[in-house]
């Protein structure tokens, strides 16, 4: 804290930048990290997951929505009005294409006119969730988060859900009221598994908001168990009473034909459902809750979700995938690709040990050096620094001088 004209200012040390820093370096690996910043993506076909742009300055709205690579957002599309998508799943580049009239790709020029196995959404002019608006938006006053339909991908304020959003709501999924009425055999999963908030919703005075009162029936499913293979707690505000339990049992049940029957009709049979209203929030690992016998696998294609038996198509899941990326470059830059360490590597032992008593006695000099301007209360220039190594060059032609022997 820092005193000013009587007032208190906060202030924000070289630590903290350093910390935040490295926070929003880690999230860009995490987003970007999974897909190429060099290459177009369009070789590979429709990409599992992807980082994807669109561009307002090529394909404006009133035109045909198009999705470009990382890789084509830098090179192709420099300068241009892009909305970031953050990741599209089974998505094939449309740079330059037949949406981008006589534009072509700088990086992958031989592409089909289209794209027909692409889905396209609002989102690629720049608008989201039921309000149809942009983001960030300019005019809407209320703070609010907006948080990805893992279904249709799209983006939706908190307060457009239909329901309250739980705590921990970045270690779950979420699946909208419009896909939830899509895939109505999920309902019969959320009434087991998923968070179970009883939602009444009305409309507010003058908006197109809602308004969402939040109550829980603790005595109805208080100390009730999941009436499948899980055997996890219900969810009560967001909060599992069982998360580690159901994870790791989960796992043991996922192999296919673990289970009796089928799993949904065994939920269905139960007599247990819930509300079709409002969004609903999933748990860590719910997906592994899923049954894969093979009437429900043609129910997931017939409804176009076969992808939630995919535990690999999650957002986290690639993710993990764009910070192993990372993580593995950064080592292989310090390992291998590090010119001093390289150099360092290709001496002897001997010589690695001199250099390292070297650097040091350096050190330790450096330090001695400092310290006397910190006593002082003087300010380390640039030209102080220049001095001392000038000192310390001088120093080793002196002793080098001195260790030269010749014959008479």
């Amino acid at each position: 804290m820092a005193a000013n004209d009587g007032a208190e200012e906060a202030t924000v040390s070289l630590v903290d930048v350093l910390e935040e820093d490295e926070e929003l370096e880690n999230e860009a690996s995490a987003v970007l990290g999974g897909s190429d910043s060099e290459k177009c993506s369009y070789p590979e076909g429709h990409v599992k997951r992807q980082a994807l742009y669109a561009c307002n300055t090529c394909t404006p709205k009133g035109g045909e929505p198009a999705g470009i690579c990382l890789a084509c957002s830098y090179k192709c599309h420099e300068g241009h009005d892009l909305f970031e998508l953050y990741t599209k799943r089974n998505f094939r580049c449309d740079c330059g294409n037949d949406k981008f009239g006589e534009m072509e790709c700088k990086l992958f020029a031989d592409k089909e006119k289209v794209n027909s196995g692409n889905k396209y959404s609002h989102n690629f002019f720049g608008l989201y969730c039921t309000c149809d608006r942009p983001y960030p938006d300019p005019e809407d006053e209320v703070a609010d988060e907006m948080i990805q339909c893992i279904v249709c991908e799209d983006w939706l304020h908190g307060r457009h859900l239909g329901c309250a959003v739980p705590d921990c709501v970045e270690l779950q999924e979420m699946i909208c009221e419009s896909c939830m009425n899509k895939t109505p055999f999920l309902w019969n999963y959320a009434a087991h598994i998923a968070v179970t908030p009883i939602t009444k919703v009305s409309p507010c005075k003058g908006e197109g908001d809602v308004k969402v009162e939040v109550e829980n029936d603790e005595e109805k499913i208080k100390n009730e168990s999941l009436k499948n293979p899980v055997d996890e707690k219900v969810q009560v505000n967001g909060t599992s009473a069982c998360k580690r339990k159901h994870q790791e049992e989960a796992e043991g049940s996922r192999e296919e034909g673990s289970c009796s029957g089928c799993r949904l009709s065994e939920m269905k049979a139960s007599g247990r459902s819930r509300a079709p209203q409002g969004a609903v929030f999933w748990p860590s690992a719910w997906r592994t809750t899923l049954c894969s016998c093979s009437d429900c696998k043609i129910l997931y294609a017939d409804t176009g979700v076969c992808f939630l038996t995919d535990e690999m198509d999650t957002v986290l899941a690639y993710e993990n995938k764009g910070k192993s990326t990372e993580q593995a470059e950064q080592a292989g830059r310090a390992e291998g690709r590090d010119p001093l360490m390289s150099a360092l590597n290709s001496l002897n032992r001997v010589q690695q040990l001199e250099i390292i008593h070297e650097y040091n006695d350096m050190k330790t000099e450096l330090k001695d050096y400092l310290q006397r301007f910190a006593a002082e209360g003087k300010v380390v220039t640039p030209e102080d620094i220049r001095q001392f190594f000038e000192q310390q060059q001088s120093r080793k032609r002196r002793r080098a001088d001195a260790g030269q022997y010749y014959c008479s």
